[in-house]
């Protein structure tokens, strides 16, 4: 058994067939946000299957904090990192 160095964040983007029309361009966003900000190893960017939020797309989920956003746009990812990531 070997123990990996997992960052302290995750970002889960909701890979669903609605929210998936509008990854590529959230996860780009986070990246570049992220490194901006200095925090590429502490969080990571997964994508994860449907959450059953459609009407909501697209949807992240920030972890451990369980928070959940709804709608997220390329606008909205540097208020995202600023207030849950850069404190």
């Amino acid at each position: 058994m070997k123990k990996l160095d997992a960052p302290e964040k995750v970002i889960y983007i909701c890979d669903g067939k609605k929210c998936c029309k509008y990854n590529k361009d959230i996860r780009k966003g986070f990246k570049e946000e992220l490194k901006e900000a200095g925090l590429k190893k502490h969080v990571e960017l997964i994508y994860t299957d449907c959450t059953d939020n459609c009407k909501h797309a697209p949807v992240i989920s920030i972890q451990p904090q369980n928070v959940w956003i709804g709608e997220v746009t390329e606008k909205s990812i540097p208020g995202i990192v600023k207030e849950y990531f850069t404190k």
